[in-house]
């Protein structure tokens, strides 16, 4: 008797640890917010729980397809297999329709999915650790689960809404920043992403617009947010790049306006990012490029002296075609 009763108990005990944790369905409690710009129609993926690594498991998406959070006692199968289904025509609610269909585990899943027609479809299981719940609104979904208090999706759902005037990164941002203000994780701060595709279909290496990922901080989302500005920054230095490379394939050295877009991006990046010493040196380089060597050696001699790599990385632009300053222009930058 007493042997049956220990294997019985053996047997639950085992039966409760495969509801919590295994390595086909990971335990991934957290927040998130699946949405679709009504403007651009760029479709976006915002999530921070207490897991490591947690953008590795929830967010999935397609430029002109999809996004889709999978949380929750996770299957990662869910992210793929949506922005299958949406691809072959059915809608967010058909495919969340058939994806929990025939899972054993669908009471334990939280999945959130757009499609690139603003349609939106939500699934909380009952046995999601509580507090469990979800908001839907217009071309949105946010989802929550294991929360320290009761309020986390309605302040999301709040905060989103009310920020529609505001760039749509911005809006997820400040709305994964409400959930952390209304209590967030109960068990604190760990990880987290961001996640934006474009509207339409792209090429699967140009695929996503934004993809950053936080896998392991004390402060996730304050990191999330430098490291997107940090992104934007580089966006700013390329537009930049774009707008210099067009005026000397064009042989239009004298064009001022190639030139002042130009630079107006780079002072937009530098000013997001004033303490990388790249951006600074590019612009310099494009500044003497431009016979604006009185802007030029300033800024260069401010970067040499704080890291005298560049100066020997200037040697070898000439050879390369990236400086076209005259030799004794050349001279006056090496001897700064």
């Amino acid at each position: 008797m007493k042997q049956t009763l220990a294997a019985v108990l053996l047997f639950l005990s085992l039966q409760i640890q495969a509801q919590v944790y295994s390595s086909k369905h990971p335990l991934v409690h957290t927040f998130s917010i699946v949405a679709r710009d009504e403007k651009t129609g760029d479709m976006a993926i915002g999530v921070q729980s207490h897991w490591f690594g947690v953008g590795t498991s929830v967010p999935w998406a397609e430029a002109g397809v999809g996004a889709v959070a999978t949380q929750s006692f996770v299957d990662k199968s869910y992210g793929p297999k949506a922005l299958d289904l949406l691809k072959k025509g059915l809608t967010a609610q058909e495919t969340l329709d058939s994806l929990t269909r025939n899972d054993s585990g669908r009471e334990s899943r939280q999945v959130a999915i757009v499609d690139s027609k603003g349609n939106v479809a939500v699934h909380t299981g009952k046995n999601c650790i509580q507090v469990a719940k979800h908001i839907k609104g217009r071309n949105f979904s946010v989802q929550s689960n294991m929360m320290l208090g009761d309020s986390v999706c309605e302040y999301m759902a709040r905060v989103y809404e009310r920020n529609s005037n505001k760039p749509f990164v911005e809006r997820i941002l400040l709305t994964l920043e409400a959930a952390q203000l209304a209590g967030g994780d109960i068990r604190g701060m760990q990880a987290a992403a961001l996640t934006i595709v474009p509207g339409s279909p792209r090429e699967s290496w140009n695929n996503k617009s934004v993809d950053i990922r936080v896998d392991d901080s004390p402060q996730p989302l304050v990191e999330l947010r430098r490291l997107y500005t940090i992104q934007l920054a580089y966006e700013h230095m390329s537009s930049g790049d774009l707008a210099y490379e067009k005026m000397h394939d064009s042989n239009l050295s004298a064009d001022k306006s190639d030139i002042n877009v130009a630079m107006t991006e780079y002072n937009a990046a530098m000013k997001l990012f004033p303490e990388n010493l790249e951006m600074q040196y590019w612009t310099a380089i494009t500044l003497a490029n431009n016979k604006q060597m009185g802007k030029a050696i300033p800024m260069l001699k401010t970067v040499f002296e704080k890291d005298k790599n560049w100066k020997e990385l200037t040697r070898r632009l000439q050879p390369a075609g990236l400086l076209t300053v005259t030799d004794d222009d050349l001279k006056k930058i090496l001897s700064l």
